[in-house]
């Protein structure tokens, strides 16, 4: 009971990590000796103590641990329901993609991993390529998931997805002046998109999808286009590029759809004049369809739990699980159910690219050189 104890007591050091909005670490911890919560600058030295102490920590049976590069507060209902579920408890350990990744690949065969969460088909793609992914038998998770929403080998699954899609002020933009991406390269956008970076993961399955469907010659057409058209050079998250858009700094932006409905659902009145100001546009309804990619994940090739392991899979593929993807987050369900979000249902249906989502993942290296020599900042 005393191991049971230190290594949960671990488990639960790191989890208590905080994240704001766009995934920007707050490293605020709640004392359990006090009533209020205080914040504390966390030295490195006692992080890697605290890490260590959990990759070191004993493996125990009915357990699973979760790494997990989703940090919504949301998900802690898929935990909680999981768990109520089937008695099994939940560990997790939170982090940006990166660091996760190159923590599993450090750990080895003795890694405590049994699930790793991200957001994005590239970051899954990197897992499988580095082999620290299993392969999953399981006849529930391949009826359910759609097939290019998931790897032809069963080594990772798509859970939840989220267009990338095009935004403009309603006020200066008239309806129909944009209709497909390519729009954005148009020099008549000069000095009116807003973009983040060419390091987003998001940007690079876009311009992935583009190199797929179009070929790379296309692609840095475009993207050199954009550049040109740019309001001002790539900063911020996509919320920021949804502020800058109401505020007048730009006409036009790109961002993932549960940012905006994340806006309209706000308790901010702020936030929800914010979104009032903007108008959403699905992208290639008349071609290729809108650009969408994924929230999924894997389980660990060593993972100690897989059983455990394979049950919380095929649980987020549920009617249930689906659901809370869609409230908690504002994300779309990858098996179709009621959206319950008056808000995301809103936004209207629209018709999804299906190309097979590993593409965009294997695109990505050929996008990030394009960016570079456009100048994509």
């Amino acid at each position: 009971m005393a191991a049971k104890g230190y290594y949960v007591m671990q488990m639960r050091i790191v989890r208590m990590r905080i994240y704001k909005e766009d995934d920007t670490p707050m490293k605020s911890l709640r004392c359990p000796h006090m009533g209020r919560r205080r914040r504390y600058a966390l030295p490195a030295w006692l992080l890697g103590l605290t890490l260590l102490g959990l990759a070191s920590g004993p493996v125990l049976a009915n357990d699973l641990n979760v790494y997990s590069a989703r940090h919504y507060q949301s998900d802690d209902a898929l935990y909680a329901r999981f768990t109520e579920l089937t008695g099994i408890t939940v560990n997790r350990l939170e982090d940006k993609e990166d660091p996760l990744l190159e923590r599993i690949i450090a750990e080895g065969a003795n890694s405590p991993a049994d699930v790793l969460i991200t957001v994005d088909a590239g970051r899954l793609w990197r897992a499988d390529q580095a082999g620290i992914l299993g392969t999953v038998n399981s006849d529930v998770l391949d009826a359910r998931i759609p097939a290019h929403l998931r790897h032809p080998d069963s080594r990772w699954f798509g859970f939840s997805t989220r267009a990338r899609v095009i935004f403009v002020a309603k006020d200066r933009v008239i309806p129909g002046a944009i209709a497909d991406y390519a729009d954005l390269a148009d020099p008549i956008w000069r000095g009116k998109v807003c973009v983040r970076s060419s390091s987003s993961v998001y940007n690079l399955s876009l311009l992935g999808s583009m190199i797929a469907h179009e070929g790379s010659r296309a692609a840095e057409d475009w993207a050199a286009g954009v550049v040109a058209n740019m309001a001002r050079p790539p900063q911020g998250g996509d919320t920021d590029q949804l502020k800058a858009l109401a505020a007048g700094e730009c006409d036009v932006a790109i961002a993932n759809t549960y940012y905006f409905v994340r806006l309209l659902r706000s308790d901010d009145p702020e936030e929800r004049a914010i979104g009032a100001k903007i108008a959403l546009i699905w992208p290639n309804q008349g071609t290729t369809g809108t650009h969408v990619n994924i929230s999924g994940a894997a389980m660990i090739k060593t993972a100690p739990h897989p059983e455990e392991a394979v049950r919380f899979l095929e649980f987020l593929a549920s009617d249930e699980a689906q659901a809370l993807f869609t409230s908690g987050n504002n994300e779309y369900p990858v098996v179709p159910v009621p959206l319950d979000n008056p808000e995301l249902e809103s936004l209207g249906t629209f018709r999804a690219d299906e190309l097979f989502v590993a593409t965009l993942a294997e695109a990505q290296p050929e996008a990030q050189m394009i960016f570079d020599r456009v100048g994509w900042e």
